[in-house]
């Protein structure tokens, strides 16, 4: 049997306080996170939600290097900045900390002492790099110089862009100084390593369990079996570096705790802050209890951390006091969401900010078409198309029509009044009943964290709104069957009311809306969707416009909001190393366009019908700002031909053209250079 928990815990990945958030982030942890917050408030459950930001590591002292200012500016600048984009889009969290602040400082320190003390620290002396210029060791990301991998010039110490190879300084060839260019040299040096290794069976066992209890995603299991099946090895807990934690022993004044030690614990520090402010003790209710559920969003770069690291520091802790922390219940970890077709990347210029996103559109918009596109399972995509088409056909056309239309009908027939109940029709009862379901339906979803799904099954009751007002005739009944229109009406404005309580989670600013056009106070909660509550006579207010459609030239212009970063070239696509039996898994083909069309309010997708031997497949590919639909009918292109079905701005598409770009960045299909028979096979 599952077990009933008092309270839950929900902490949102922090985000690095050196830039700004992009539609990427809010995919990733933070609008999955503040759903299944909103959602847990209104099944009357207690509740806190936990956030901060991130301000220590090397990222952000290149940043202030570069800018030619402090780390303290840098993170004082975005940790506003982000804090306040985070409240425009509606994140409902119960506190927004910061790493820099002392109770974080004192925190962190206090589980590095607790370890220490514990002896389960091993010490090492090591040979770093060191820069002779400046007197001081050089973390990862202040080194650069060739890869042993593939030879790239300009590899950092802790990675090469070039081929994804994850690398340490030491291993770099003919390294030289971010900071002076000079070469560095080997000198010695000490840190404290935690022995993630002597953890592995216990964090096997733990995400077993939780897993039986709570059904974690495939995806986050298969991330976590990577790292046991390698081996947990030693991680170093201090580093040679000035900005971060103190390491609070002697002999060690110059060096601070390693970011990934220190940055979770954010969530404890940040839980305290919250308790502190209300003057109550509360953070130890949530922290140190088992009736505390625990659930941890994040993005799927954060999944060791979360799912092996940190555990693993936790149950240190357990085992040398008699606070004993709780562990995450559930990691509900998502994909990347990428930009129409490319990843975002800071340094390609390729990436869609939050704060300007907001200054032109609503953040409920957003907030809409992004869950119903989150990659939970797999990447997904933006599209500008994608999101006016959901704007203007789900939001406006099929929500905003019907609330719109039902109130309207009620000012302009019932002096603003509501109606009252008459005998209840065969129609009706269906209606009702299907009103009922919804909230445990969707609830459902939500608790097993498909997001996506409840959001359809959210947009389903308001077609199915809209379909019942249609076949009831409303317009028709009002003189011909009076109490049958007023039964009708009646029940159309207690669905207006169920949809901003269940849109609740993902609409938060417009299901506000909704009922204050009702007339309706805010405490509503989830299980009040099912009920016929509206009473007969009271007042609605005023109404207002949900969502104004958005046009095209409006979509046009926005698209500039994207970074035009430089053509990605061929050095920076490179990919992982793949095994020969990998590659035989596609399945290549010679295939013929038959058919080529341009899709709908998009200005960068074809919809192709191309002949593949005895079978038609359609595909959407992103090339109709280089072609012409008439220029590829005829043509024969190599494509997979095995690629799974995927959707499209709601088009199927059931394989991939191969194309190349030149060096002007203009995509060129890849085809044979004979006239071979379409469904050839390609080796």
């Amino acid at each position: 049997m599952k077990k009933q928990y008092k309270r839950i815990l929900i902490t949102a990945a922090l985000p690095y306080a050196n830039g700004k958030i992009h539609l990427g982030h809010l995919a990733g942890a933070y609008l999955p996170a503040d759903i299944y917050a909103r959602y847990q408030r209104a099944k009357k459950k207690e509740v806190v939600f936990i956030c901060g930001s991130d301000e220590h590591g090397v990222p952000i002292t290149i940043t202030a290097e570069n800018e030619k200012t402090t780390p303290q500016k840098i993170v004082d600048r975005y940790h506003e900045l982000n804090k306040q984009t985070f409240e425009k889009f509606g994140m409902s969290f119960d506190n927004y900390s910061r790493t820099s602040i002392p109770l974080h400082h004192q925190t962190a320190q206090e589980f590095f002492l607790k370890m220490y003390n514990a002896g389960i620290l091993i010490e090492k002396k090591e040979k770093q790099l060191y820069d002779e210029k400046v007197k001081m060791f050089l973390p990862d990301r202040y080194v650069e110089g060739t890869c042993p991998k593939c030879g790239a010039e300009d590899a950092r110490g802790d990675q090469c862009e070039k081929c994804g190879t994850f690398l340490s300084p030491n291993e770099i060839i003919n390294p030289r100084s971010k900071i002076t260019g000079e070469t560095p040299v080997l000198k010695e040096t000490s840190h404290w390593y935690f022995p993630l290794g002597k953890y592995q069976k216990r964090l096997q066992d733990y995400i077993k369990e939780k897993n039986e209890e709570d059904g974690w995603r495939e995806n986050v299991l298969k991330y976590c079996q990577t790292w046991f099946n390698e081996g947990l090895q030693d991680r170093a807990v201090t580093r040679d570096l000035q900005w971060g934690v103190p390491v609070p022993i002697a002999g060690y004044e110059n060096k601070v705790l390693y970011v990934w030690f220190e940055a979770v614990l954010g969530y404890i520090s940040s839980t305290k802050e919250w308790s502190y402010k209300q003057n109550h003790q509360k953070w130890r209710e949530f922290w140190l209890s088992e009736d505390t559920k625990y659930v941890a969003f994040i993005g799927k770069d954060n999944v060791v951390f979360h799912c092996i690291v940190f555990p693993a520091m936790l149950m240190a802790w357990n085992d040398n006091s008699e606070d004993k922390y709780v562990l995450p219940t559930n990691v509900p970890a998502n994909e990347f969401l990428n930009l129409e077709g490319q990843k975002f990347s800071k340094s390609r210029g390729w990436g869609l900010y939050v704060d300007e996103f907001l200054e032109k559109y609503p953040a409920d918009s957003l907030r809409y078409a992004l869950t119903i596109n989150l990659p939970e399972m797999r990447d997904s995509d933006f599209y500008w198309s994608d999101f006016q088409a959901r704007h203007n056909n789900e939001l406006a056309n099929t929500l905003g029509n019907f609330v719109n239309r039902t109130l309207t009908f009620v000012h302009k027939n019932y002096n603003g009044k509501v109606p009252a109940i008459g005998k209840i029709s065969e129609l009706d009862e269906n209606f009702i009943n299907e009103m009922r379901k919804a909230p445990e339906i969707i609830g459902n979803l939500i608790e097993k964290y498909r997001f996506r799904d409840a959001t359809l099954e959210m947009m389903n009751l308001a077609r199915l709104a809209n379909k019942y007002f249609n076949d009831a005739e409303p317009w028709k009944t009002l003189k011909q069957a009076p109490d049958r229109c007023s039964t009708t009406i009646y029940l159309c404005l207690n669905a207006v009311k169920a949809l901003s309580i269940l849109f609740e989670p993902v609409l938060p600013f417009t299901s506000k809306k909704i009922r204050k056009m009702l007339n309706l106070k805010d405490n509503y909660y989830w299980d009040d969707a099912s009920e016929l509550s509206m009473k007969s006579g009271e007042q609605i207010g005023e109404i207002e416009i949900l969502f104004n459609k958005i046009e095209n030239e409006f979509i046009s212009e926005s698209s500039q909001l994207m970074s035009e970063g430089p053509v990605m070239t061929q050095e920076v696509m490179q990919k992982q190393t793949v095994t020969i039996e990998e590659f035989k898994k596609l399945d290549l083909r010679v295939a013929k366009v038959i058919e080529c069309e341009k899709v709908q309010k998009s200005n960068k997708l074809l919809k192709l019908q191309v002949k593949i031997g005895n079978e038609i497949k359609q595909l959407v590919a992103g090339i109709a700002q280089h072609y012409q639909p008439e220029e590829l009918v005829g043509k024969n292109i190599i494509v997979v031909k095995n690629l799974q079905k995927t959707s499209i701005m709601g088009i199927d598409s059931e394989g991939m053209m191969l194309a190349a770009s030149d060096q002007n960045g203009k995509l060129v299909y890849i085809t044979t250079s004979t006239d071979i028979e379409d469904g050839s096979i390609v080796k």
